[in-house]
């Protein structure tokens, strides 16, 4: 919980006449006020408290996904700080995929657009963050999104087949059984729901047309847990797609829309701006007008363009989905809107306020700067926080203000923190520890307050997050995209095929796309996206073309038993290899310390399940005298460095050199700087061996690496010359 000293300093800061008088003529029913002087995290804070203080429905608009996505969490955590706000603020990213390309959109985006929609709709979200493209989208009737949606408790009255009809109708996709989001199974009176962003799934039980039972369940094990009072299930799409009568799509028309975007034949009335249940007149944030109206222009011509290049005949224009430039801006009109500005470019009649702000200092790791630097601004009154990405982190904080005997008070309650780090807490001081989610601070200088970001001090490297509740399936497949018709594939069943593209078909009154696989004498093999990780790409050179497989046929199965029996035979050879291993005496190296578990809990993400096992798999082998031999495997991004990184720790910790072996120069030298990073508070010594360094350096590093003064060395093949010695 946060507590109200947090609350108190910001709300100090934001007493100044400038926020003051834009809050008097927005109070005044302002149609437009200007604000200038704004840093990232200052337009955070400013639109939150903005949002709070005149209670009123709130967009705040970006020019991308990403930057949405950056601004979301800020915003997140100032609204938690303000009374009744917390939780209050929803993400609408924009759609990745444009109508014509005949293409879904990814799943977890549609999800997203349509929890958010039904929960601004329901008066659960008092402000949303979207990117342009998803503010020129046009939208359906508020009520539309609220039918989407089913509440069902006890005693419902609903039919069996009403609800099954519902489900699909809204995305859901009908399984033998319920392990993943967006599925769900029947069985008899039984029917299984797995709830977009539920925890878990619901066992719905009826007799005849009502509801006798909601119980929670463990996907896993298929078991009930509890009953629950009530569950809502969120729909999966923003459109109700009707099932097709006898089974039978219409062949008269050459233009099928992508369910997700809506039927061809209907337009949304309505804009963004005007789906908050609320009466009161909206606020609409736009962060940097100037970028926003090139978003929007750049949008548009794309739109515009690949509808010329890809829209069949009969396929509804851009002005069928989109709002133009000048509908948009009469939308506008009718909200009060409010210019969120680093820099005054702005020149009209509007209301014009400056509040000076500026990023924080960079400290890369100097922790004697950066503390000089706080003692210099509390010196002068000044207030300062210091802000964490962890409970782990704001200990490590807590440490060097104890060392450098810098006085701060904790801006969460005791159970959010260690005790030791509460116990060293005062009740008043001028520096605030506190978790937040932002990398990069901001000052004000006016105000003589400074928020460092928790890279401030430690540069860190940013990772991909993921939500801990879902299970990922593994596909082949990243994305559609590096896949094109005509491209061959290797499907684990059928053999070698070439794709000719997705394929939308009716089954059952249940819509689904399918992947369409060509194979020998135009044999042709449909695939279910669901089950898309049977199908990998066939990596060939630029030209080339195998012979398909055939259906039925067996030569397929040849290959696969001639290619296991190879492997059985590199079984034996790899069995022979490791006991001879098994044999060998290894080095076990010590049970972790207070050390190592100080350097983990500095990592500034939540670990993923797949990283806590991993790092739990290498330390038991570490561990063990035994010869370790382990191999690591993941995507670009999902934490393999910080991994290794724990692993060399546990390393030096026992006095023991570590060499990190890498393909190219220029990836040597990223893990340089990523270990250098990471490493920076601690007592390790790490270098390169690479070309980057000359054949002098190259030749101190090895003298000291022999000596052992080298903890760390990270090369190419380099480290594999014989005059690398530990």
């Amino acid at each position: 919980m946060i507590l109200p000293a947090v609350r108190e300093r910001l709300e100090s800061l934001l007493r100044q006449p400038s926020v003051e008088g834009a809050l008097a003529e927005l109070r005044a029913n302002a149609g437009l006020v200007s604000i200038t002087g704004l840093h990232d995290v200052a337009k955070a804070l400013v639109a939150v408290y903005l949002t709070h203080a005149l209670r009123r429905p709130a967009f705040f608009v970006t020019d991308s996904n990403r930057r949405a996505e950056s601004l979301a969490e800020t915003l997140r955590f100032f609204a938690g700080i303000f009374p009744g706000a917390s939780g209050n603020v929803g993400t609408l990213p924009s759609f990745d995929r444009l109508p014509w390309e005949m293409q879904s959109p990814h799943a977890d985006i549609l999800e997203r657009r349509a929890t958010t929609l039904f929960r601004l709709v329901d008066g659960q979200i008092s402000l949303v963050i979207a990117p342009m493209a998803a503010a020129l989208w046009r939208y359906q009737d508020p009520a539309a999104y609220l039918y989407l949606t089913k509440t069902l408790a006890k005693d419902t009255e609903i039919g069996h087949e009403e609800l099954i009809t519902h489900l699909g109708s809204v995305g859901y996709t009908r399984t033998e059984m319920v392990e993943l989001p967006g599925q769900f199974a029947v069985r008899g009176g039984i029917i299984d729901v797995f709830s977009p962003e539920a925890m878990r799934p619901v066992r719905i039980e009826l007799l005849g047309d009502t509801v006798e039972s909601v119980r929670e369940f463990d996907a896993r094990t298929q078991r009930s847990i509890a009953p629950v009072v009530r569950t809502t299930l969120l729909p999966l799409t923003e459109w109700a797609v009707p099932a097709v009568e006898n089974g039978a799509a219409n062949d008269s028309s050459d233009w099928e829309a992508v369910s997700a975007f809506g039927p061809p034949g209907e337009t949304g009335a309505a804009s963004l701006f005007e789906l908050s249940e609320s009466s009161l007149r909206p606020i609409v944030f736009l962060d940097e007008p100037q970028a926003l109206r090139e978003a929007a222009q750049q949008h548009l011509a794309a739109a515009t363009e690949v509808y010329e290049r890809h829209g069949q005949a009969n396929a509804p224009p851009a002005s069928h989905y989109f709002w133009n430039e000048e509908q948009i801006a009469a939308t506008l009109g009718k909200a009060s809107q409010i210019h969120l500005e680093q820099l005054a470019l702005g020149i009209g009649t509007s209301p014009q306020f400056e509040i000076s702000s500026r990023p924080s200092g960079r400290f890369h790791g100097d922790v004697v700067a950066c503390m000089g630097d706080v003692k210099s601004q509390l010196a002068s009154g000044g207030r300062v926080f210091l802000t964490a990405a962890s409970t782990g982190e704001i200990e490590r904080f807590a440490d060097i203000c104890r060392e450098y005997e810098v006085p701060y008070v904790l801006g969460e309650s005791e159970e959010a923190a260690a005790g030791f780090t509460a116990e060293g807490a005062q009740e008043s001081a001028g520096m605030l520890l506190i978790r937040a989610p932002f990398a990069e601070g901001v000052t004000f200088p006016d105000a003589n307050l400074t928020i460092y970001g928790h890279a401030d001090l430690f540069d860190v490297t940013p990772t991909v997050e993921r939500p801990s509740h879902k299970i990922r399936t593994s596909g082949f497949f990243s994305d559609f995209a590096e896949l094109k018709p005509g491209d061959f594939v290797v499907h684990v069943d059928h053999g070698i095929g070439q794709f000719e593209g997705l394929r939308q078909i009716e089954s059952d009154g249940h819509r689904g796309e399918f992947m369409l696989l060509r194979y020998a004498d135009d044999a042709r093999l449909y695939v279910p996206l669901e089950r898309m990780d049977l199908v990998q790409s066939y990596r060939i050179l630029e030209g080339a073309h195998p012979p398909l497989d055939k259906l039925g046929g067996t030569a397929w199965n040849t290959r696969k038993t001639r290619v296991r029996k190879s492997l059985e035979d590199m079984a034996d050879q790899l069995l022979a290899l490791y006991a001879q291993r098994k044999t060998t005496p290894g080095f076990g190296f010590s049970p972790d310390g207070n050390f190592q578990r100080e350097f983990e809990d500095a990592f500034e993400f939540e670990e993923t399940p797949d990283q806590i096992s991993a790092i739990a798999d290498i330390k038991k082998d570490m561990e063990r005298s035994e010869p370790m031999d382990r191999l690591l495997c993941g995507d670009v991004g999902y934490g393999k460095t910080e991994v290794a990184m724990r692993a060399a720790f546990k390393v030096v910790m026992d006095n023991k050199q570590v060499a990190v072996l890498a393909p190219t120069t220029v990836l040597t030298f990223q893990h340089f700087e990523t270990f250098k990073k990471r490493f920076a508070a601690f007592p390790a010594r790490i270098e390169l061996l690479s070309r980057f360094r000359t054949a002098a350096e190259q030749k101190k590093v090895l003298a000291d690496l022999e000596a052992g003064k080298v903890d760390i060395v990270i090369g190419t093949h380099r480290l594999l010359s014989k005059d690398v010695k530990f």
